[in-house]
């Protein structure tokens, strides 16, 4: 049956200014129409409202805009009132990307400890908190114009606010699947969003099973948070930005790897670019280092369990396709232990003034640990004039949590 959920910010934006006139004075506003579900937004969704029928003829609206007014509304009438149903025949033409052209900023002290220049890419300043929006936004606007009802995500935390982001954009009911582990600050966000939230397992595979199960119902879609072509093509509009900011390349890009969607779409932007020489430096936490794990081995591994406090890195298998760029790019793989990322996520809050994730927090460390120095000492990696470190999100932390944790690793 199907259920009635609040249209959305850019269904309402669609409406024509007659029409929006109405819904501010007549209903209280956008919040008071609804969008019955499931149904493909921006297709076939039906928007709903109680209008008298004198303004029947204000919901009609310009052809152009693909709106029309529903004939079987004429004959649903209460009293002096009929219920008027607008039907959108087609996604608008040309939709601008969920993600935002985020800063790149010259840190001080970061160039101070490393010795050399450092930019702060800050995804974390994305509307829905880190680069995940990048793929995951275009991932689930190709699935819309295809006329997707549901969207259902399996996430560690990040990747579940993207879609839901996405999914409340669209006008597309959606259900994020997150592992028990997840924190209740990412959970009440979801909800705030409008998404259904599933807890399933202790990490992120067990909550990818049960989001696979669910989107094998029809008109179900799965987003998937790392591993698929679509989501590495739009994450690669982060190295985009990098050129038209920076002009030349950087002597090494940092990130964090976790199932390993942001490799991927780096180093496909790297080479879209023109700067496939420029290597990437890929960090995770021991016991979230399914990459690592995958480099060494010279294929993919599975982890028995991940035991790393930086739960958004918790994919036990990488991607194939992050195994597949060691191959065609040059990535230096290395780890760090918890207490090195949750000690840069505090000295990170104190220099910056800005809070991550832990996950965050193993990429800053290659800086903070003096790994960076380390590398360049060893021949590892030439001397740098810059780096760039991606400062990937910070959904899943706030000054309590950031507490426990060092208070768990014995930080002071």
């Amino acid at each position: 049956m199907a259920k009635r959920v609040p249209l959305s910010e850019p269904q309402f934006a669609h409406l024509s200014d007659r029409t929006r006139k109405w819904a501010q004075g007549a209903r209280g506003g956008r919040e008071d129409l609804t969008l019955t579900s499931p149904l493909p937004p921006l297709s076939r969704g039906a928007l709903v409202g109680a209008a008298p029928l004198t303004q029947e003829a204000g919901l009609r609206q310009e052809a152009g805009r693909g709106w029309q007014s529903s004939r079987s509304s004429r004959k649903q009438l209460a009293g002096d009132r009929a219920e008027a149903t607008l039907v959108m025949e087609g996604p608008p033409a040309g939709w601008a990307p969920f993600h935002r052209v985020t800063p790149l900023l010259e840190s001080w002290a970061l160039s101070r400890e490393a010795g050399t220049t450092v930019f702060l890419k800050c995804e974390n300043m994305q509307p829905a908190g880190s680069f995940k929006i990048r793929g995951i936004g275009h991932f689930c606007q190709q699935m819309a114009k295809k006329g997707c009802k549901h969207l259902v995500c399996s996430s560690g935390g990040n990747a579940g606010i993207a879609a839901a982001y996405s999914a409340q954009k669209l006008g597309i009911p959606a259900t994020i699947v997150l592992p028990e582990t997840a924190t209740t600050q990412v959970v009440k966000r979801l909800q705030g969003q409008g998404a259904e939230v599933l807890l399933t397992g202790k990490v992120w595979d067990d909550a990818n099973l049960r989001a696979q199960e669910l989107a094998k119902q029809d008109g179900w879609v799965n987003v998937p948070p790392f591993d698929h072509p679509l989501i590495w093509e739009g994450n690669a509009s982060l190295v985009q930005e990098l050129q038209a900011a920076l002009g030349t390349p950087p002597g090494a890009v940092v990130l964090a790897v976790g199932g390993g969607g942001l490799l991927a779409g780096v180093a496909a932007g790297l080479v879209e670019v023109g700067w496939q020489h420029v290597p990437i430096i890929a960090m995770e936490t021991r016991g979230a280092h399914s990459f690592n794990a995958a480099v060494q081995a010279g294929e993919l591994v599975t982890l028995p369990d991940i035991t790393s406090v930086a739960r958004t890195l918790g994919a036990k298998t990488v991607a194939r396709r992050a195994l597949e760029c060691t191959r065609e790019h040059r990535v230096l793989s290395e780890v760090v232990g918890d207490a090195e990322a949750v000690s840069a996520v505090q000295r990170f809050l104190d220099d910056e003034r800005m809070l991550v994730e832990p996950a965050c927090g193993a990429a800053l460390a290659s800086i903070y640990s003096g790994l960076l120095g380390r590398l360049q000492a060893e021949g590892r990696l030439r001397p740098l004039a810059s780096v760039v470190v991606i400062v990937c999100g910070g959904n899943g932390i706030d000054s309590r949590e950031l507490q426990a944790l060092k208070a768990t690793l014995g930080l002071s």
